[in-house]
């Protein structure tokens, strides 16, 4: 099968002048070879396609795949990652991971906890600031944590992203609003033990293969993952396997809130514990970072005993679940106009 790989290289972006902030969720050379390299270990031929407009300029040429592993970020707006399956939609190939409703649902966290919510599962209570006026008259009690509320990899949480009270909120929403351009996420702070859970799968055939725990060294930045903490892991963090009855609570909640906004394929949810001690909703990671070494869903499924090429392995099999099985080969496909 003649597999497309879509994606963003980090050191691109880089050479345009992009900042290392901006550009921290993109891909790395080496994770475009692995996972090349996992497919083709698969008995797969790999083509490398590159970002979105490489995709597009191509498929207007007439080039066509049996699938497209995606792992494209996108650079702009609330609807970034949900623009190759948009794209690959219009053309009708299939692709790995989420769809274009999920994709964009899942990046704008206010979004997915109102979905998570309603499907009656914990996490934090929450409003969305687009301006100052918006502080005004606001209900939730101290102390809260903000956040830009459609980035990833920690981008704008730091030390300051934990608020005690009015004026700190106020300087740190003022601070974000204008350097993401975007709303800001305030939400009540979670006291407690953060996990990551890894999910391989889509709807009631999704299951989690591992909690981790993301434990926070005496070096690191305290109180949260923040930007910082993730992009120099090493020394700051260490990731713990999680087992017994809250890895349990944790991997129940995770599967409702993946299945409750439509993930596919693979990816993280991650939780934090609230003052009482249950496993509650912070974000949903359907796209996440598939790093040989460093990524998180790769580390946990490391501590599992789940190599890397197998893990692509079982990324892949769900996404062919839904491949008609007399799919025609790409390379006998031609262009319709």
């Amino acid at each position: 099968m003649l597999i497309g790989l879509t994606y963003d290289l980090r050191e691109d972006y880089l050479a345009l002048g992009c900042g290392e902030e901006d550009t921290a969720e993109l891909d790395a050379p080496e994770t475009i070879a692995g996972i090349a390299a996992a497919l083709e270990a698969h008995g797969h031929r790999v083509d490398r396609i590159g970002h979105i407009r490489d995709l597009a300029r191509r498929l207007v040429a007439g080039e066509r795949w049996d699938l497209v592993f995606n792992i494209a970020e996108g650079v702009h707006g609330f609807g970034r990652e949900a623009q190759v399956p948009a794209l690959l939609e219009a053309y009708g190939i299939p692709c790995t991971f989420s769809d274009t409703l999920s994709s964009a649902l899942a990046l704008h966290k206010a979004m997915a906890k109102h979905v998570v919510r309603g499907a009656g599962l914990p996490t934090a209570d929450f409003a969305v600031v687009e301006s100052p006026l918006d502080l005004e008259g606001l209900a939730l009690p101290f102390p809260l944590f903000a956040k830009p509320v459609a980035e990833g990899t920690g981008k704008g949480v730091g030390r300051r992203s934990r608020a005690e009270n009015t004026e700190e909120l106020g300087a740190v929403c003022v601070e974000l609003l204008a350097r993401f351009q975007q709303p800001v996420l305030v939400e009540t702070y979670l006291p407690g033990r953060e996990y990551t859970v890894g999910i391989v799968g889509s709807g009631r055939g999704a299951e989690a293969i591992g909690v981790m725990e993301v434990c926070l060294l005496p070096t690191a930045e305290a109180g949260a993952y923040t930007y910082h903490n993730k992009e120099h892991y090493q020394g700051l963090v260490e990731y713990r396997l999680v087992t017994g009855s809250i890895a349990e609570r944790a991997a129940q909640v995770a599967l409702g809130a993946w299945r409750a906004l439509g993930c596919r394929d693979g990816g993280r949810v991650d939780l934090r514990e609230d003052s009482a001690g249950t496993p509650s909703f912070l974000e949903v990671n359907p796209l996440s970072g598939l790093h040989p070494l460093r990524s998180d869903l790769v580390i946990l499924a490391g501590l599992q005993g789940l190599e890397y090429p197998a893990l692509i392995g079982r990324i892949l099999d769900s996404a062919l679940q839904r491949m008609p099985p007399d799919v025609v080969p790409a390379r006998a496909l031609r262009a319709t106009g």
